[in-house]
């Protein structure tokens, strides 16, 4: 017995201190029953009761989400406004507006640039291989494999 009661005041304090805190960050609008001076006397006179008593009558009802309750990967709530522009949601690598204007989804003609650009690439390689071996003094293989 001499251990419970150690536990019984721990418990009796811990719910003065958080029925006083949460009844002092209510809104005083949405207080119910008795104005908030007198349920912090309440709560402070009368503990644990008064505590209690807080939360079954003075505490605001909670406001009911209608049963939708948030799931990972849904939009953040109020996402479901018809008025918001859903257009701007896709990411930047999503839009094919945005890879236009930067040049990266242009379709057909990118890949004839890119295809061109290749071949720049191979031709200096080639030429360059071609001065090497001219310095020297190697003669030039005419076989690209080697």
């Amino acid at each position: 017995m001499g251990r419970l009661i150690p536990l019984l005041a721990l418990a009796d304090l811990a719910i003065m201190v958080v029925a006083l805190i949460d009844c002092l960050s209510v809104d005083e609008n949405a207080i119910r029953a008795l104005p908030r001076i007198v349920w912090v006397l309440l709560i402070l006179l009368f503990s644990p009761a008064g505590g209690i008593a807080w939360f079954v009558a003075g505490r605001p009802p909670r406001v009911a989400t209608g049963g939708q309750q948030w799931q990972p990967g849904d939009a953040f709530p109020g996402s479901d406004d018809p008025t918001r522009d859903l257009t701007r949601e896709l990411a930047p690598d999503d839009d094919p507006e945005f890879l236009r204007r930067i040049g990266g989804g242009g379709g057909a003609a990118a890949a004839r640039e890119d295809t061109e650009l290749l071949r720049a690439w191979e031709a200096d390689l080639r030429r360059r291989e071609e001065e090497l071996r001219k310095k020297e003094g190697r003669p030039g293989d005419d076989d690209p494999a080697g």
